[in-house]
């Protein structure tokens, strides 16, 4: 009975050191990045060929029904957000909007923003360089209130 308890302490020390040596090699190994690999930029345009004619002007509709809803605009370094009330009609609106400009400007970093306890909606839109310049341009009616 001795000899089984001395083998079966035995075997828990040398199988604890044996992980303890696993565990370790394990956070001595490089990790690996968990950024996204690089991806090649698209052309910096409108490709208003990404929608069908019944897309574009439904996607004008709703950018002046959004638009007369504007709340306020924040200006970024990299582009701008615009504030809106929260309801679930300028939701829709403002996601069936995002698709197509998703579509169309693929450039875009897009973002809806929910803020908490019935709070405001927000819409970012940012990107690589020239891209605050183009939504200035592209949003122009938008961007002037």
């Amino acid at each position: 009975m001795k000899i089984i308890l001395i083998v079966a302490i035995t075997l828990a020390v040398l199988g604890g050191s044996a992980f303890s040596q696993i565990a370790s090699e394990r956070e001595a190994a490089p990790r690996r990045s968990t950024a996204s690999t690089p991806r090649a930029e698209t052309p910096f345009f409108c490709d208003r060929t990404a929608l069908t004619s019944e897309q574009r002007k439904r996607q004008k509709e709703l950018a002046q029904t959004l638009g007369s809803a504007i709340l306020g605009i924040e200006e970024l370094a990299n582009g701008y957000e615009f504030e809106f009330p929260y309801n679930p009609a300028n939701y829709q609106a403002l996601t069936e909007f995002t698709t197509m400009e998703r579509a169309c400007c693929p450039f875009f970093d897009i973002s809806i923003r929910l803020e908490r306890e019935n709070g405001k909606m927000w819409w970012t839109l940012t990107g690589r360089e020239g891209v605050k310049q183009f939504v200035r341009a592209e949003f122009a009616p938008w961007v002037k209130r």
